[in-house]
Order: structure tokens, then C-alpha cells, then sequence
């Protein structure tokens, strides 16, 4: 390979200390893999940022490029099923985690973990989705496995101007749901219609008490906040309704009891877009190109980055105050 070294958003333990910086590599740093890929294009995800600040124990080791996800061409492989040209996406499998991830100009991963880039749609647009819409995706196959329609009532989403929450409610309302965005941003209401939401309501308005079972109100949720939400949503889903539980922005206990489930046969599916199985993960990510594909990826792509913009960025989304996606390039 021609590059002898490149740039990459590292992230370091410094006494404790942990700190995203941008600086040269060379590939024989990078942790092994069998592809080389010329990265065009990643994304921010929640996890990144929990990772590139230390508020959250993501990376299982020091220093580490960080980036969940990625989306660039094939520039060496010694695996036969890739071959230098070859438009590729990585995402999730440890990727920023355990493994140099996507917040680099080239990136050497498995080749397990490598999906070609479907037909039909671009590199930018991959990333545009990224992990974070691959998730709302998976967890839409997931409860439609399970018996969910349009048919079986209002379906809501939490965590709803966020990348998972926006994605999930333009696929979902592109699939005839009525879907209830759930936000505590006051300003967004205007951006979660645009997207299809039929009503935008506060978390407020969630009945969060000790009572085992509420008034049946939700056909099916995709929920990013778990905690004291989760059991709410969990006391009022209507019969036979689904909720893909997805994070844990609100907490990570679930105090619940089993009455949704005995007398209401509510299902609770977990979604980990990390480790899905490669069989799953390829049909995940074709179905964004034909009957899952966004209606309105340009509107919830909030903007482009470059690497050097990135550390504090990543420092921006922590507080909460963004919504949608933002798209890194590496061209930038």
C-alpha cells in the first residue's frame, strides 16, 4: 500500500485521563485483519461519544481509533471474497471497541465483518444510516417477526430526535404505522412530523408508577431510553404488542413484574446491531435499499464532519442537544 501513514481520531488513557486526539498512523498499528479498506465516510453514534470522552466503559483497550462504523473501499485483501475496488461497509463487530474502528483514513479489519456496499446505495448514504440506522432497521425486522402491523395500534418511539429514534420513525411511518415520537426536546416536534410521526409527546405524559399493569395504549414501542421507561412501556402495551429494547439512556434497571407478559403476552425483544449475525446483517442492510429504504435520509443527516472536527463534536453530543445524524468524511 502506497499510504505509509494516515490520519486517525485515537483515543488514549492518560493516568485515568481519557482524551480523543487526531494524529498520524501507520497500518502496521492498526489492529490485524485480512481487508484494507480506504475509508470514505463513518459516523457519530452515542456510543462513540461515550467512548471518545470516557463517560461510558466501551474500549476494551488503550489507545484505540475510535468509530463504530464505516464505509470505504477495498484497498488490499488477502480473502478471496474481497478484492482491491470493492465498496464495503463495516459496522458494529467490535469495530471501535476492541478494534481500530472507523475514525480513520484507512482501516484494516476482518474480513468476517465486512458487508459489500449494496447495490443502489452510496457510500455517504451507508454512513448516513450508519450503526445507528441498521439498528432502528433491525429492530423493526425484529418485531415484524414477531407479529407486528400497522393494524396493531399506535407504535411509539423513545429517544425519538436522536439517530436510532429519527430513522426508525421515517421507516416506520413509510410502513403505515402511527407512530408516537417520544422526546424531551421541546423545539423538536416540527422536525419528528417531517419525519412522520403523527404526534410528538413528552415523557411526561408516560405513566412511570409502580403499578403493574396501565390502560392498554401502545400497539408496539422501539425504545433507546430503558429504565423507569421501559417499565412503563412494558405496563401499557397492548396486548400482544412488541418493544424492541434498544439502550439505556435512561438507566439500566428495569424494575418490572411479570403481569405484561402472563395476562397481556407482551414481548420484549432485545436489538445488539454489534454482534448480529452476519446472515442477518447483510438482509438487515439490503432491506434499507428496497422495502426499508429512508424517505428522508437528507433531512436526518444534521451535517458533515471532518476528522478534525471530531473530539469536539464528540463532546457535543453528550449534551444532548443535537438531533439526527452526523456523517464524518474523511475528504474533509
Amino acid at each position: 500500500m502506497k499510504t505509509q501513514s494516515f490520519h486517525a481520531c485515537r483515543i488514549h488513557n492518560d493516568s485515568g485521563r481519557v482524551t480523543a486526539r487526531i494524529e498520524k498512523v501507520a497500518l502496521d498499528e492498526l489492529t490485524p485483519g485480512e481487508v484494507v479498506i480506504q475509508v470514505h465516510y463513518s459516523s457519530i453514534n452515542y456510543k462513540d461519544a461515550l467512548a471518545a470522552t470516557g463517560r461510558g466503559k466501551i474500549l476494551r483497550r488503550f489507545p484505540l481509533i475510535a468509530g463504530i462504523d464505516l464505509a470505504g473501499v477495498v484497498t488490499a485483501s488477502v480473502d478471496d471474497r474481497f478484492q482491491p475496488g470493492d465498496e464495503v461497509l463495516v459496522s458494529g463487530c467490535g469495530l471501535g471497541e476492541s478494534h481500530d474502528g472507523g475514525f480513520s483514513e484507512v482501516a484494516r479489519v476482518p474480513a468476517d465483518w465486512v458487508v459489500p456496499l449494496p447495490a443502489g446505495l452510496s457510500l455517504f448514504d451507508a454512513m448516513g444510516l450508519g450503526t445507528a440506522g441498521f439498528t432502528a432497521a433491525l429492530a423493526i425486522d425484529r418485531l415484524e417477526q414477531n407479529g407486528q402491523q400497522p393494524s396493531s395500534g399506535p407504535l411509539l418511539v423513545t429517544g425519538a430526535s436522536g439517530g436510532v429514534g429519527s430513522v426508525a420513525i421515517d421507516l416506520l411511518a413509510a410502513r403505515g404505522y402511527e407512530v408516537v415520537a417520544m422526546t424531551r426536546k421541546e423545539d423538536a416536534a416540527t422536525y419528528l412530523e417531517s419525519l412522520g410521526a403523527a404526534s410528538v409527546i413528552h415523557y411526561d405524559e408516560l405513566v412511570c408508577d409502580a403499578r403493574p399493569l396501565h390502560s392498554a395504549q401502545w400497539g408496539g414501542a422501539i425504545d433507546n431510553v430503558g429504565g423507569t421507561v421501559l417499565a412503563g412501556l412494558l405496563s401499557s402495551t397492548c396486548p400482544w404488542g412488541n418493544i424492541a429494547s434498544i439502550g439505556m439512556a435512561g438507566g439500566s434497571e428495569c424494575h418490572i413484574t411479570v403481569m405484561p407478559f402472563i395476562l397481556r403476552a407482551v414481548s420484549v425483544l432485545g436489538i445488539s446491531a454489534a454482534n448480529c449475525p452476519m446472515e442477518s446483517r447483510v438482509r438487515v442492510w439490503q432491506r434499507l435499499v428496497s422495502d426499508l429504504r429512508p424517505v428522508h435520509l437528507q433531512q436526518i443527516v444534521s451535517g458533515v464532519v471532518g476528522l478534525d472536527d471530531l473530539p469536539a463534536m464528540l463532546e457535543h453530543l453528550l449534551e444532548g442537544k443535537h438531533q439526527g445524524r452526523f456523517v464524518v468524511s474523511m475528504k474533509l
